[in-house]
């Protein structure tokens, strides 16, 4: 019974240096960061979202590019009730500041940098990334290579600061280093008393890809400072997750 303890005790230890040297990792600063997408957690590995890793968002059109933008902001919020900052990096900035107080989040505590050049903005995120004051990193791209995405990747396992790359129109899908790859589309919002009017955000939410997790999509509205689920998840067939992963 011992050795079989003993034996158990090192597959789960073996288990998380795996995790950890894949670049998925479950705290910031040695504290469970709490995101609040509940059910959504049981995609990843150990079933929480991982932290000190880079996440891809891919959007094809203007409204999910919003769609986008505002679920990361969900996200961050819960990064930013931790502890200090976040650096949101563009081209050209397309979100409202006074807006993100919807999702918990006071405008003066993000730091927005516009650059000119798609080149320029990838160094700035990079940069940012090793940047251990930070709570998280959000970074607005069209094109990401394996190896530019290796380089983000690389920064955040020292600094375990938590990425998120949001590629807008991509010419290509290709294959990259972060640890999921999501697509999050609008949905008709529904007011509380049924009458004519906007109601709370609500995206169809797509994990195409997660390493050593799940797949999956699901309904979420945004109500109630957090994420509330509206839908059933849907698990993603083996060749279609490969096909879309690119």
């Amino acid at each position: 019974m011992h050795s079989k303890a003993l034996n158990s005790d090192l597959i789960q230890y073996l288990q998380k240096e795996v995790l950890s040297l894949q670049g998925l990792n479950k705290s910031v600063g040695g504290q469970h960061v709490n995101t609040g997408l509940g059910i959504i957690e049981s995609a990843f590995p150990a079933q929480i979202f991982p932290t000190g890793a880079v996440h891809e968002f891919i959007s094809l059109s203007a409204e999910s590019a919003a769609a986008t933008n505002g679920f990361i902001s969900g996200l961050i919020s819960s990064f930013m009730q931790q502890r200090g900052m976040c650096l949101w990096v563009s081209t050209r900035r397309t979100v409202f500041p006074p807006a993100l107080k919807v999702f918990g989040i006071e405008p003066d505590r993000i730091i927005f940098a516009e650059v000119a050049k798609p080149k320029d903005a990838l160094w700035v995120i990079e940069e940012a990334l090793k940047c251990e004051a930070l709570a998280a990193v959000v970074g607005e791209v069209k094109d990401l290579s394996f190896t530019e995405s290796r380089r983000l990747q690389l920064a955040v396992e020292a600094s375990k600061v938590t990425g998120f790359i949001h590629r807008h129109q991509p010419r290509i899908e290709n294959t990259v280093a972060c640890v999921t790859r999501w697509k999050i589309e609008p949905v008709a919002s529904i007011t509380e008393d049924g009458m004519p009017g906007l109601g709370f955000p609500r995206w169809n939410v797509q994990l195409l890809k997660v390493r050593n997790g799940k797949p999956g999509t699901w309904q979420v509205e945004w109500s109630a400072n957090s994420f509330q689920h509206t839908g059933r998840r849907t698990q993603q067939l083996p060749a279609i997750q490969k096909l879309k992963a690119g």
